[in-house]
């Protein structure tokens, strides 16, 4: 009810990610692996569109991205809405 989106830790995982990608693009490479490496050359793109939405949301700020500061939206509970429409 209270949660906050995990953003920052999601940017690291995709910074970690897109490393380890390159590493083995680069590894794959030097040893005559073409299958691997475009499997992850592949991973390797996915990463930085993931990285690339990640960064754009944490720019579009407090109302993506509330702080321990901005109190939880109210949950919508279904029916008619707060003013009967």
């Amino acid at each position: 009810m209270t949660a906050r989106s995990p953003l920052r830790l999601r940017l690291c995982l995709s910074l970690w990610g897109m490393a380890w990608a390159l590493f083995g693009l680069t590894a794959f490479s030097l040893v005559d692996r073409p299958g691997w490496a475009v499997a992850c050359g592949l991973l390797l793109l996915l990463t930085l569109v993931d990285l690339a939405v990640i960064v754009h949301h944490i720019h579009q700020g407090p109302h993506y991205q509330p702080g321990r500061n901005i109190p939880p939206y109210e949950p919508d509970h279904g029916g008619r809405g707060r003013y009967g429409h």
